[in-house]
């Protein structure tokens, strides 16, 4: 009776080395594949709006598109720092012929999409900063599996999240 218990332990422990762990690693490759495709999205969506100082719901669409095609949903936020040159004269500096601080108003993904459905394109210039911060809402396989064995990952965590900032480099025209 022992050795049928021992038996039976070892075919259940051989199962799941054999099957789960190969599984747990290539859905962990998976994730890392999907991890990489959202970082190189996500500099290319932020280079290629701070170089050409324009940002067009086209371009958004084809982000979001972009790092859709992993599987995953994700949540997108965007923000531009709006260079907002104060006029004032310094007079406490060195050279007083130098123009005022310059001050940074913040617009946030709402305030964008918003100006991107009525307009359909965004200009920016010279000196606004862009940021593009993109993560996953829906669990991953590695997420599944992980819950299953360990309990480890919470409704709130994510695994695959990418940011980047650029700051533009010429007016964009929209022409």
């Amino acid at each position: 009776m022992g050795d049928t218990l021992i038996i039976v332990f070892v075919i259940g422990l051989v199962a799941v080395l054999m099957f789960v762990f190969p599984l747990m690693t290539m859905s962990d490759r998976t994730d890392d594949i999907a991890q990489l495709t959202v970082e190189a999205a996500t500099t290319d969506f932020v280079n290629d709006v701070s170089t050409t100082g324009i940002l067009t719901m086209d371009k958004y669409s084809k982000f979001v598109e972009n790092i859709s095609s992993t599987g995953n949903a994700y949540d997108v936020e965007m923000q531009i720092r709006v260079l907002d040159e104060n006029p004032g004269k310094k007079t406490t500096q060195v050279d007083s012929k130098k123009i005022g601080d310059n001050k940074y108003v913040d617009e946030y993904t709402t305030q964008v999409l918003e100006k991107l459905e009525k307009d359909g394109i965004r200009n920016l210039k010279e000196g606004d900063i862009f940021i593009a911060r993109s993560k996953n809402i829906s669990k991953t396989p590695s997420q599944q599996l992980s819950n299953f064995f360990y309990a480890v990952a919470g409704d709130d965590t994510y695994t695959i999240a990418a940011e980047h900032a650029g700051m533009v480099t010429v007016n964009g025209s929209g022409k």
